[in-house]
């Protein structure tokens, strides 16, 4: 097959027929000439969705490894049980992306992942994922990609967060999320804030006071401002700069100006 037809042959799963086109398998691009039984497998496979209220478990840590999953819209949060029974959050999570891939080296969930709102949920089984993988050429590589890229994200934020200031470590998060709905075509400056104050003030280790009075000193900083969950960054390079990361503006797709 010539490099000319590998190209004009590429499908991607955001073309097929009720694919999730925002979520992180629109980024399973199959440079291959697929038939059409090839692309009513895959469709069978992304096209399982699970709606879950807010409150409801996706998964509970302990529970067996059958699928991974893909936020298609809505947001959720990942927690552990410490020996304690406390609580501890370890992630939040945004459309577009996949969660459960922590379970797969051992065969159990390690965590629990719980919708903060409304979700909708892509269920890929993993088997039959797999089995697909072995059967069309490009898949399982990209597949491959997609998960050390979510799991590298992921690790990259613990190691941002140690020790770090109380001031440093809200200012990364909130950098994180700016860049994460960036990347979506979503505005980098305002946006909705899904977690409760006390489930991000877990997550960076702080206690809620003082998660509330680094909200005020945000604002009367002129830093940031809203009311409630509804956030705008309204001076993102002074932000850049508290976390150690420049004074760069984020990456924008120019749906959404800054003002």
């Amino acid at each position: 097959m010539s490099a000319d037809t590998d190209q004009n042959d590429v499908v991607k799963i955001a073309g097929i027929r009720n694919a999730c086109g925002d979520c992180s398998l629109y980024q399973l691009c199959l440079p291959v000439s697929l038939s059409t039984p090839d692309v009513e497998r895959l469709e069978k496979i992304v096209q399982k969705r699970r709606p879950l209220g807010r409150g409801d478990h996706l998964y509970r840590a302990g529970d067996t490894f059958r699928a991974v999953y893909a936020i298609k819209a809505g947001s959720m949060k990942t927690y552990t049980i410490s020996e304690d029974g406390e609580e501890q959050v370890t992630g939040f999570h945004l459309p577009g992306e996949m969660v459960g891939l922590d379970a797969i080296n051992s065969g159990d969930h390690p965590c629990s992942a719980v919708a903060l709102e409304t979700a909708s949920i892509c269920e890929i089984p993993f088997d039959a994922l797999e089995d697909l993988a072995s059967k069309v050429p490009g898949l399982q590589r990209q597949l491959l990609r997609i998960m050390s890229k979510e799991i590298f994200a992921d690790h990259e934020m613990l190691q941002a967060l140690a020790k770090r200031t109380a001031e440093e470590r809200l200012a990364i998060v909130l950098l994180s999320l700016s860049d994460r709905f960036a990347r979506r075509g979503l505005s980098p400056y305002r946006f909705r804030l899904t977690m409760s104050r006390s489930d991000l003030s877990n997550y960076l280790g702080l206690a809620p006071e003082t998660m509330s009075r680094l909200f005020k000193r945000f604002h009367d900083k002129g830093w940031m401002r809203g009311e409630g969950k509804e956030v705008e960054l309204s001076n993102i390079t002074a932000l850049r700069l508290m976390a150690g990361r420049g004074g760069e503006e984020p990456v924008s797709t120019g749906r959404h100006g800054h003002g």
